[in-house]
């Protein structure tokens, strides 16, 4: 590794005059200056990013605050998270993982340093404590998330409360009077995650138009909750015949556990899903689901910081529309 101490020594100055030359803190002749960076061609010397910091009031670093709270899913975090790192790199930018809970304090800590240029926020709530300063920071952020007011901010999701919407439209297109959200753990909605609240609004208000009968089951992500809530659901709604997944990992112990119950899908039991489609796709009924678009976000969340980082003016909410794929786990009605 080619160090600042090689790089001297091929322009013949002292390291010091190598670091004034990099961070401008000092004036050094212009001919010193064109040796100096002669040298850094020549050898392939990437300065860390401190110096480079330094040297342009900019580190080429994104951070990346991904709270890893209680009931979130980690896979389906990280293929956001492997999308951002991914894109960042096309834009010649790293990525700090922020994996902690950063609540105001810690955003400070963040951007009041020069590790980083801008911040990309996931695990967004309804009313995030983390709101008021993000409006007030100098740099610049996006949220992967809705809370319930995104004014002064940039926001980018799914549509997650169209995509309750499209898989009880789907249900209801096939004749399903009677239909039960399955959802995320019930710490999350505690939290009111905004995704999570979303999905909930848009499976009611769909519900409410088609005039089914719903109910709302949060669940916590073990295979043995799987058992207990299907029970509790069939106990509950006896004339269930249309159940909405959006918990990852409950999908296919959910279907194992209807069809020990005596309900075969879709025969009996028509299942729809919120999940990445390769989960969809691998279960053993393939799942008619809303894909979750993680490459797509984490890779548009980037490009709108890049251009926010550019003074290009972005728009301050990007709401991908759902798409739904029907495959095997859907069916009509039986009369």
């Amino acid at each position: 590794m080619v160090k600042i101490t090689d790089v001297a020594r091929r322009a013949g100055v002292s390291p010091s005059t190598v670091s004034y030359a990099l961070s401008g803190k000092r004036p050094i002749s212009e001919e010193t200056r064109r040796r100096v960076e002669e040298a850094i061609r020549q050898l392939g010397y990437r300065p860390h990013a401190g110096a480079r910091a330094l040297a342009s009031s900019k580190s080429n670093v994104l951070a990346l605050v991904v709270p890893l709270r209680a009931g979130i899913h980690v896979p389906v975090v990280m293929q956001f998270a492997v999308s951002v790192v991914t894109t960042a790199r096309r834009y010649d930018h790293d990525v700090l993982l922020l994996t902690q809970e950063e609540g105001e304090e810690g955003l400070h800590r963040v951007a009041d340093t020069a590790l980083v240029d801008a911040l990309i926020l996931m695990d967004v709530q309804l009313h995030d404590p983390r709101l008021p300063l993000l409006r007030v920071l100098e740099r610049p952020s996006v949220m992967i998330g809705f809370p319930a007011s995104s004014e002064g901010l940039t926001c980018i999701d799914l549509d997650f409360k169209a995509a309750g919407e499209a898989c009880v439209e789907h249900l209801a297109g096939l004749g399903h009077r009677a239909v039960a959200l399955v959802g995320s753990p019930p710490e999350v909605y505690v939290r009111q995650t905004a995704f999570a609240q979303r999905v909930v609004q848009g499976f009611t208000a769909a519900a409410d138009r088609h005039g089914l009968a719903s109910a709302v089951h949060p669940c916590e992500a073990l295979p043995g909750a799987a058992r207990t809530v299907a029970e509790q659901l069939l106990r509950e709604q006896p004339a269930l015949t249309g159940v909405v997944v959006h918990n990852e990992p409950l999908l296919e112990p959910l279907i194992d556990a209807f069809e020990q119950l005596g309900l075969r899908v879709p025969g009996d039991l028509s299942v729809t899903a919120i999940c990445p489609e390769e989960l969809a796709e691998s279960v053993r009924v393939p799942v008619t689901s809303v894909a979750l678009p993680s490459a797509e976000v984490g890779t548009r969340a980037v490009e709108l910081l890049m251009k926010k980082l550019d003074g290009t003016a972005v728009p301050e909410a990007t709401l991908l529309p759902p798409r739904l794929t029907a495959r095997a786990s859907t069916a009509p009605r039986n009369a």
